[in-house]
């Protein structure tokens, strides 16, 4: 069995009260795209930002233990980290235009990782930068190396970011949102470039997103969240075919081409529960169209079920009454 690159084991990050994210576990594989997916609010951004350690007061960030490529990231030190952060961890983040400096020409942006983590100076320096710019698909790099954020339209700031974030060429990628506030053709040449990018380097790519088709497209492996809970895992395209959580259930039956004749798009009733009006049991139980007696006496964990044939690969699932199983294959076994 190859080695995890990266593994979270049982994190939480609380915000006065509010558990954003609760004992989450999770592992990405070398290579392997992995999806996040679930509701705003349901902790997906919030999960990559306390890997990255960019959860600041009032936040409170927890774990059992945070591993990648055999470092001890929960127990590192501040300077430790951040030859890590950056390197051979790297994340795009939603709006580019907000996460790119305004003061800075975009050109600047780009070297200033390169100084930090490769130390280059120079001529190699703004070389690598040009170069960078170029495989991200940069028209005239030489001319557009000086512009400021503010001089670019959205798609050509997200590839900067794109750029900054594969410069020191990371065995981890985390994309959070990377299409938000994009139209569909650039979302589309983003998303292509993404793929590119990782296939070509092999890095191990998070891409944290609401677009399930995207997601189906792309990734391996899809971890579904909801209220801060990973509710299921499962491998594309079982996840997709055979969703094993209502939640899930109910994400797949609202993407419009699911719809077609529907005199209504589906919809799921509620709100994601807050601090104050979190159930004592499922917490997607007030939402469930299947909920029963059981449901509201305890939280259910993340559970084992359905044998994958040709790998022994197990969807997980946090769900007393999984869909899509026989009651047989039930592994009791908690994860």
């Amino acid at each position: 069995m190859e080695k995890e690159l990266l593994t979270i084991r049982n994190l939480a990050v609380n915000f006065n009260g509010l558990p954003a994210v609760d004992r989450v576990n999770l592992s990405v594989a070398p290579g392997e795209v992995l999806g996040i997916v679930g509701e705003s609010g349901s902790g997906k951004s919030v999960t990559m930002m306390a890997l990255m350690g960019l959860i600041d007061a009032p936040g409170k960030v927890t774990a059992d233990s945070i591993t990648f490529d055999g470092r001890d990231l929960l127990n590192a030190t501040g300077r430790e980290r951040r030859r890590i952060v950056g390197k051979d961890i790297a994340m795009v983040f939603q709006d580019a235009l907000t996460s790119l400096n305004p003061s800075y020409t975009v050109g600047y942006q780009i070297k200033e990782v390169l100084r930090l983590h490769e130390g280059l100076r120079g001529a190699a320096l703004h070389a690598r930068a040009l170069e960078l710019l170029d495989q991200v698909g940069i028209p005239d790099a030489k001319n557009r190396i000086d512009n400021y954020p503010h001089q670019m339209s959205g798609g050509m700031n997200q590839r900067v970011m794109i750029a900054m974030a594969v410069a020191c060429n990371p065995k981890l990628l985390i994309a959070d949102e990377p299409t938000t506030a994009l139209d569909v053709t650039i979302q589309a040449q983003i998303m292509e470039l993404l793929v590119r990018l990782q296939k070509d380097r092999g890095m191990a790519l998070v891409l944290i997103s609401h677009d399930l088709a995207v997601v189906s497209e792309v990734a391996q492996r899809v971890a579904v969240m909801y209220a801060g809970e990973i509710i299921e895992t499962n491998r594309v395209p079982d996840i997709f075919a055979r969703p094993h959580h209502p939640y899930t259930q109910a994400l797949l039956a609202a993407i419009p081409e699911h719809n077609q004749g529907a005199a209504r798009l589906a919809a799921l009733p509620g709100m994601v529960p807050g601090r104050d009006d979190r159930p004592g049991g499922c917490l997607f139980a007030p939402r469930c169209k299947y909920v029963v007696a059981g449901c509201n006496q305890a939280r259910p964990a993340l559970e084992p079920v359905a044998p994958v044939a040709d790998t022994g690969a197990r969807a997980l699932v946090r769900c007393i009454k999984p869909l899509n199983v026989a009651s047989e294959t039930l592994n009791g076994g908690a994860r």
